[in-house]
């Protein structure tokens, strides 16, 4: 499968998270040490060491603030504290120091645009009109006729405008009601802001990934949106372009002063989630430079079509020189990988085929948990939806709570070995033939396929920060170049569903990592094949 051909990778500290590789966990999910049926950050601590095995840099921590949950976490009424169902500060920073000693880095999640409507920044907001929070989110009157100040949608279906009778006006959420919009043009909400960061980097965390970022700002004059040409509208969302209620040119002087606050502290790393329709455009408005962001979260493997050569080929053309995307093909609000576009492949083979398509693309690259096992999609009956927005929109929803139902540590042990107790979201019985401890008995499995294929990218200069050129997309095959410096590689993939042909360029070129049927002296690349090749003299 892999020859040692490259040399040890070093990086520079401060730069450590160019081209780097995070593990996402969703802290619910991952293990659950108390027996509750909750994950919670004393069970992250305990299964670090899997992690680590990985050869990742570092994790990314899903919300684990104190929150009431009408989003699981994204709905935050404490940013500076931990919620007890997850443990206490105390456990935070002993995840903290235990990830640290295994070389891991620490990143969390920071959720700016909205806080829970539990929050006592809103309670004291919402309580009258000239108290000190009074502006603090975002408040209108209504119409003459009583209707909501604009015609803006919000993201969870239905206006994004909540009548509160105590203030007799409306405020904004662009997603749950729970969710109330922050006031980010007021200069005190973003000191507030900061003081949150500057909380975290002095506990020690490593980065930031931004959630809803470009939410963060509205038009001030509550203009309507216009009318969207969406071609298949299943929410009231979905009917405009969201040009007032997100986006707003004001969010690049605040990104450039949670820079310069970062910066202050060495070392540290910005990942922004931005969506929409114009997120391309915006992911490289905010992080151009060096006084703005590190890089964004990109959606076009998440949301997008099939992954097919062509798709591939279509996304990178959008991230030339001089910018820096980041990339994932799972996560906890999307379909996993291999039952969104496998189509009907061996799924173990589709599993391993996408990691090594995930590892090999120019940018940083986050891995799901659970990713690294093949897991599929799970699936979850109604009555155990949890998912405000699966709920909502039964039985035409993509149901984020079977991308985020628990880790699968043992075939044997009562639920999977994620806890004692029943889960809060129900164990798929068909992960468990792909659990952990069956799959490091198996040195054919995805997790050693996943291991072995993060060794490959951590110790290529190529892999991690080399430039991309594409060699040829059509249907089935897609092959492309890594380069930095003096290494050259050869990547080529099979995303098809027949056997595809492929003469590479002049060489000589060493075989350093192949899948399936395929190789550099043989032009027959097979269905679920590929394989990297350096050029050597």
């Amino acid at each position: 499968m892999m020859n040692q051909l490259f040399p040890t990778l070093v990086t520079a500290t401060d730069n450590w998270w160019r081209g780097a590789t995070l593990y996402q966990i969703y802290p619910r999910s991952f293990a659950d040490s108390n027996g509750d049926g909750v994950g919670d950050l004393p069970g992250i601590t305990a299964h670090l060491d899997h992690v680590a095995s990985l050869g990742v840099d570092g994790i990314w921590l899903s919300p684990f603030f104190t929150s009431p949950m009408a989003d699981y976490g994204y709905d935050v009424s404490d940013y500076c504290n931990v919620d007890p169902v997850f443990g206490t500060l105390a456990d935070f920073k002993a995840l903290l120091a235990r990830a640290h000693q295994l070389g891991l880095k620490v990143v969390i999640d920071q959720v700016y645009a909205h806080t829970s409507d539990a929050h006592p920044w809103f309670i004291e907001s919402r309580a009258n009109k000239e108290n000190a929070k009074a502006d603090w989110y975002v408040w209108a009157d209504a119409k003459p006729d009583g209707s909501p100040p604009s015609n803006w949608q919000s993201v969870f279906y239905g206006p994004a405008w909540t009548w509160d009778a105590r203030r007799r006006q409306y405020y904004m959420h662009n997603f749950l009601p729970e969710q109330p919009q922050l006031n980010m043009h007021h200069p005190d909400v973003q000191d507030a802001l900061l003081d949150v960061a500057r909380f975290w980097l002095d506990l020690g965390v490593d980065g930031f990934r931004l959630d809803a970022l470009n939410y963060g700002f509205h038009n001030p004059a509550l203009t309507n949106n216009r009318r969207a040409r969406h071609k298949n509208p299943t929410r009231p969302f979905d009917f405009q372009m969201h040009t007032h209620n997100m986006s707003q040119p004001e969010l690049v002087p605040f990104v450039e002063r949670l820079r310069a606050l970062m910066d202050g502290y060495g070392g540290r790393f910005t990942v922004a989630e931005m969506g929409g329709d114009e997120s391309t455009r915006e992911m490289q408005l905010i992080t151009h430079g060096e006084q703005r962001l590190n890089t964004a979260y990109n959606f076009d493997f998440l949301d997008g079509p099939h992954i097919t050569p062509r798709y591939v080929a279509q996304v990178m053309a959008r991230w030339p020189e001089g910018t820096w995307p980041s990339w994932a093909f799972s996560n906890h609000d999307a379909m996993r990988i291999v039952s969104r576009c496998a189509q009907g492949r061996d799924s173990t083979g589709f599993a391993k085929l996408m990691m090594m398509l995930l590892l090999s693309l120019r940018g940083n690259m986050f891995i799901y948990f659970g990713e690294e096992l093949g897991l599929t999609h799970a699936n979850v009956p109604f009555e155990r939806l949890l998912d405000p927005e699966a709920i909502r929109n039964w039985p035409e929803t993509k149901c984020r709570d079977g991308a985020r139902t628990p880790m699968v540590w043992s075939g044997t042990a009562p639920f999977g070995g994620f806890s004692e107790h029943e889960p809060w979201l129900p164990v798929d019985m068909s992960h468990l033939a792909q659990s952990v401890a069956s799959q490091e008995s198996d040195p054919a499995s995805v997790l050693h396929f996943t291991r072995d294929m993060v060794r490959q990218r951590q110790a290529s200069a190529a892999l991690r920060f080399g430039d991309f050129t594409l060699l040829h997309a059509d249907k089935t095959l897609l092959a492309f170049t890594r380069r930095d410096g003096n290494e050259t590689l050869l990547c080529v993939f099979n995303l098809g569903h027949a056997p595809a042909r492929f003469v590479p360029p002049e060489g000589p070129w060493q075989m350093v990592f192949a899948l399936g049927d395929a190789g550099v002296t043989k032009p027959r690349v097979a269905v679920l094949s590929g394989y990297i090749a350096r050029r050597g003299g």
